[in-house]
């Protein structure tokens, strides 16, 4: 294996949402690469925007923030199929509590809230397929 195709694959690993990845090659070459948790991490917290948004009741200005997917999986509002949702539209959330699942690669992973407020829009379905960046809530700070 040529370095330079050595560096194609690290390049495309720090673009990704991996934490790890080993490869093997038939020609016998091993690849094992392992990202720094911190870095994973702040991508995470990037993944929010804040929103401002009109309030067209009251002509207050709110603040909507929109939590986008930080990966490409599967989304799971409920915690396995015969039990609530996590939230719904209207519930009050805290900053840390899971408020869905996104599965990849056969991990499971829990998605926090970033904020304390209140659940405005879920914006896809139980078991729907996310894209990196699709919006799946929006959350009104309070």
């Amino acid at each position: 294996m040529e370095y330079e195709q050595i560096k194609k694959i690290i390049n495309d690993m720090s673009q990704s949402h991996l934490n790890s990845l080993n490869i093997e090659f038939p020609d016998g070459v091993k690849i094992s690469l392992t990202k720094d948790s911190s870095y994973t991490e702040s991508i995470d917290r990037k993944e929010i925007e804040q929103v401002p948004q009109q309030q067209e009741k009251n002509e207050e200005s709110t603040n909507i923030y929109t939590v986008k997917s930080p990966m490409v999986g599967t989304l799971y509002l409920k915690p396995s199929p015969d039990k609530a949702p996590y939230v719904n539209v209207g519930d009050t959330v805290k900053k840390g509590q899971v408020i869905c699942i996104i599965e990849a690669m056969k991990l499971m992973n829990e998605i926090e809230s970033e904020y304390d407020g209140k659940i405005v829009e879920i914006c896809t379905q139980n078991e729907e397929m996310v894209e990196y960046g699709k919006p799946i809530f929006k959350i009104e700070e309070v």
